[in-house]
């Protein structure tokens, strides 16, 4: 930590989101004909563009300050990444659905990082940022969560296969930054169901973060699988080991499960930037701008305005299209709200970014 948590040109508490954007009934069909053999790659490959564009628009005209390319092109938050490992094998690639998980297994050794872009991600950024002028949040599963999905290890131990998938997403990382990459961030979805590994996963990100000198956000969520919560509990879990993890910003989730947990940043001094759930993304009710406004305030007594992002709990990829845009203008008005606010008591604060 010590960099910039944000890219410098945001305002005082920028607005973003996780990364997922919906999922329209017409695109998820052609996904599902991808997977079941009804359409080609390069076929695929132009919807995507197509609904990439549309995302960015989306998020452009609801004021978001650093947007995302809604996580379009991947089936679901492990198996794009993990069928891009090298190692891993995917003994049927054909789904019924194209949300469902594959099977995954270890083919051989450990996976080891192959070529300047070993996961081909670099070349989706290189796409999201030509079609955008906003700063682009780049967001990728992590180890940990990537592991979980690997049944058949063939005889290596977890932390070895976990430690390994981070080397291969930490050579990924430097070419998303020699791709210009202004902000990444690792998502552990799958975390909150094993708490007692912890350690480990942390150990992991830190692999991955290694070297590669861009902002880093760290996203914990308790699931988010067709919009219901796969655990429940506490973010206690992930202190202190969090502590030292070579991220700029965690990733919370506050808007469904409250504000109990913002103690958790004053009990452990948690020294970065807080990305802040205002928008409960598992509720097709839209949120009023005054409601996102309070829970920004309550927030500001425990992290500073110039450490706090403001985004949904959680991707938005289980919400239908006009609720997610309302729900992100609800937000984008909101956080005026509050910058008006502390504008009027210290002018002098405005454009301080995390």
């Amino acid at each position: 930590m010590g960099r910039r948590a944000v890219p410098d040109r945001v305002p005082l508490l920028p607005t973003t989101v996780v990364g997922s954007y919906p999922v329209s009934e017409w695109l998820e069909r052609l996904k599902t004909d991808y997977f079941r053999g009804r359409m080609s790659y390069g076929q695929l490959q132009d919807v995507h563009d197509m609904a990439i564009k549309a995302a960015l628009r989306d998020q452009e005209m609801a004021g978001i300050d650093i947007v995302s390319d809604g996580e379009l092109r991947r089936d679901n938050d492990i198996d794009y990444t993990l069928a891009r490992m090298p190692g891993i094998e995917i003994p049927e690639t054909a789904k019924d659905f194209y949300f469902d998980y594959y099977e995954a297994r270890l083919a051989g050794p450990p996976p080891e990082p192959a070529g300047t872009s070993p996961l081909g991600l670099a070349a989706d950024l290189a796409f999201t940022a030509a079609q955008t002028t906003a700063p682009v949040k780049f967001s990728f599963t992590g180890p940990f969560s990537l592991s979980c999905r690997v049944h058949d290890r063939g005889g290596t131990a977890q932390r070895d296969l976990v430690l390994a998938m981070a080397r291969v997403l930490n050579a990924e990382a430097h070419a998303l930054a020699e791709q210009g990459a202004e902000l990444l961030q690792i998502d552990e979805p799958f975390l909150a169901g094993h708490t007692d590994q912890v350690a480990l996963a942390i150990d992991a990100v830190n692999v991955v973060t290694a070297g590669v000198d861009v902002p880093w956000a760290l996203h914990v969520c308790y699931g988010n699988r067709y919009a219901r919560p796969s655990w429940e509990g506490h973010y206690d879990f992930l202190f202190p080991e969090v502590l030292r993890a070579g991220v700029d910003q965690l990733v919370l989730e506050f808007a469904r499960k409250g504000d109990d947990d913002l103690s958790l940043l004053d009990r452990y001094d948690w020294p970065g930037a807080l990305g802040l759930g205002v928008v409960d993304v598992k509720s097709g009710t839209v949120e009023s701008p005054q409601l996102i406004a309070a829970r920004i305030r309550r927030a500001l007594g425990h992290v500073p305005a110039e450490r706090l992002v403001i985004n949904p709990d959680c991707g938005l990829r289980n919400l239908t299209g006009p609720v997610a845009r309302a729900k992100l203008a609800a937000m984008v008005a909101g956080t005026a709200l509050v910058r008006a606010e502390l504008s009027a008591l210290h002018p002098e604060s405005q454009g301080a970014t995390p």
